[in-house]
């Protein structure tokens, strides 16, 4: 039988062996990140645009061959980066002295965010920081009239996948700042980002940057995670949650790490192209080692989302399993979270 093992040539997936389930961390750190981790600079509306069938293929023919992915790149609307061009007017209100530092100081954004409603099925990650979300989960972004917290649960609900939401006042400029104009008026955006993962205080890391001269800061920052399981996957049962990671005795197959939106979906895809491969070079005797339960869980770096964790295996483990809760790697923390189960049904003979 041809070797399944995929670890160097192919996808990360090694072929069926009893060993500890250890986080893989070369493949976590050389996976490509996605291409944009928050809102671009200028953006004041970008829509969701994730495909949940289109990665689950896309995970699907990562176990079975190497693919070189061209770049996206974001969409840029003609005009505004013009030097001292107008820019797109938020509706938020803004303090008498137009400043940096009295943004950041005005009382209204301060006492909006604390006295914020928490949406139902909701559960507040951090209030009124001076920082707004850049992760690996990033999904998409708009500009409110008000600061609506309902509104934006409203938007993170209508769109496939999206778990947190972080709602915020930015201080942006009323020009495109260029050398004729480099510190030009203020005004407040109200911004809306959506995540595909939780959010945390960690990764509140985008505290705002200069244009020239013109200052961007950040204020009154909120953010809400989703009490939400993942999807079912077609043909699998569950998801059945977990502490932790499954750290079994046996069956273990292997693993596949995707950077980006937490999406069990690309597990399934990866749990099944593997089954595919396997099958495909069965043993002399018309044996193989199928995937019948997949482990997805969010990985996180310091307690930053980082991306999708999937461990296959070639038999279903129970929650009693499930006690990997992290691991470091220098001074660094890798923990898990968010993690289910999901079983092939019906159960793959593993024969021709």
């Amino acid at each position: 039988m041809r070797s399944a093992c995929l670890v160097a040539c192919l996808a990360g997936l090694a072929y069926a062996a009893p060993a500890p389930q250890n986080i893989n961390f070369k493949e976590v750190e050389t996976s490509d990140a996605p291409t944009l981790t928050g809102p671009p600079i200028n953006a004041i509306s970008q829509p969701v645009t994730y495909n949940e069938e289109a990665a689950k293929a896309s995970a699907a023919a990562a176990v079975t061959e190497e693919l070189s992915s061209p770049s996206k790149r974001g969409l840029t609307k003609r005009g505004i980066d013009d030097p001292c061009s107008p820019q797109p007017q938020g509706y938020g209100p803004k303090p008498s002295t137009d400043s940096a530092d009295a943004f950041l100081a005005f009382r209204t954004f301060h006492d909006t965010a604390l006295n914020a409603p928490t949406p139902q099925g909701y559960q507040r990650s951090f209030v009124d920081l001076q920082a707004s979300v850049n992760a690996n989960a990033y999904m998409g972004l708009y500009t409110l009239m008000t600061y609506d917290t309902i509104k934006c649960q409203q938007l993170c609900d209508a769109a496939s996948l999206c778990t947190a939401f972080n709602i915020y006042f930015e201080r942006d400029p009323t020009l495109a700042p260029a050398e004729a104009c480099p510190n030009p008026a203020g005004f407040t955006n109200i911004k809306c980002t959506l995540w595909g993962s939780g959010v945390t205080p960690e990764a509140a890391k985008n505290k705002g940057q200069y244009r020239r001269e013109f200052q961007v800061v950040i204020a009154g920052s909120n953010a809400y995670t989703k009490d939400k399981a993942p999807e079912t996957q077609p043909g699998f049962d569950g998801p059945t949650p977990f502490g932790g990671a499954i750290n079994a005795p046996g069956n273990y197959m292997g693993q596949k790490y995707f950077p980006g939106v937490y999406d069990a979906g690309q597990c399934a895809g990866a749990c099944q192209a593997n089954t595919a491969y396997n099958s495909r070079h069965p043993r002399s005797d018309g044996t193989f080692d199928a995937c019948q339960f997949f482990n997805a869980y969010v990985l996180s770096k310091n307690n930053v989302p980082q991306g999708t964790y999937c461990s296959l295996y070639t038999k279903a483990w129970g929650r009693q399993y499930s006690t990997n809760y992290g691991q470091y790697r220098g001074s660094d923390y890798y923990s898990v979270s968010s993690s289910y189960g999901y079983t092939l049904n019906p159960q793959s003979s593993g024969h021709l």
